[in-house]
């Protein structure tokens, strides 16, 4: 924005919009990508853990942002009524190992990822009751160490491309769902500051055009590893529902009472 001391969207200033860069979000960004909203924001694209420090620093003014990140917030809003969210099984959100959970000895978690990070510790250390070492990734080289019994926390694209590789796969969310009951909300869309009202009914309207577009996004979206159709409709969720609230209500209490949990940094 021209002036970083006006409200986001005044002085006819365009909004800041941080989008994830992943598959996952192509029904979401269809109808931000088209009029009525399209002229009014600005469409920045990162991963996840990046586009919570940039809305953290002020970079931009509403991101699609891992929910784990929102107790670092001076202020939160959600925006709108839609998400990256799953009632289950969500297929690109996943520790992979070459061996039994049992024989892991080592864990690299995915630098992209909050929330699939927080909730793969929480879920190790109260339920699957496995202590590996942690190590923290920094790039995509630690993809080539998922061997033997180092095992490795991916998200987004390239998690539906290690699902060919390795032989042991456990899903975040199926396992959320198992123990809690609940479906699980990875990421929202979140403001720091208050926005115009007919901005975010606007900005809501175009979040659920792409839902009614599912076909035309998969036939634009050529990807022979994974079909989209059923990641799209069956294993994603995308509204922001009374459950999946409830989920993130949760989901937000375990980050809080659970001191050992990450809360800073690209974690």
């Amino acid at each position: 924005m021209d002036d970083k001391n006006s409200p986001p969207g005044g002085g006819g200033n365009k909004i800041r919009v941080g989008v994830v860069n992943y598959l996952n979000t192509k029904p979401l960004l269809y109808g931000l990508q088209r009029p009525p909203i399209k002229d009014k924001i600005d469409i920045i694209a990162s991963y996840p853990s990046r586009l919570a420090e940039m809305l953290i620093k002020n970079e931009i003014d509403v991101g699609l942002i891992p929910i784990a990140a929102i107790p670092e917030l001076s202020s939160c809003h959600i925006i709108g009524n839609y998400c990256i969210g799953t009632e289950g099984e969500i297929a690109s959100v996943c520790l992979f190992s070459e061996v039994p959970m049992s024989e892991i000895k080592k864990v690299y978690l995915d630098y992209q990822s909050r929330s699939s990070v927080a909730l793969l510790q929480w879920l190790m250390k109260e339920y699957w009751g496995i202590e590996p070492e942690i190590i923290h990734a920094s790039d995509e080289s630690f993809l080539q160490q998922i061997k033997g019994t180092t095992a490795g926390l991916v998200i987004g694209d390239r998690a539906l491309e290690q699902r060919r590789i390795s032989t042991f796969i456990y899903d975040l969310g199926s396992e959320w769902r198992a123990i809690t009951g609940l479906p699980f909300v990875f990421a929202a869309w979140v403001s720091t500051q208050k926005l115009p009202d007919d901005f975010i009914q606007l900005f809501d309207e175009a979040n659920a055009v792409g839902l009614r577009h599912i076909d035309e996004i998969v036939e634009e979206t050529p990807f022979e590893i994974y079909d989209l159709k059923k990641y799209y409709t069956l294993h994603l969720s995308y509204r922001l529902d009374e459950k999946k609230l409830l989920g993130m209500k949760r989901f937000l209490q375990i980050i809080d009472e659970a001191c050992w949990l990450p809360v800073s940094g690209n974690q």
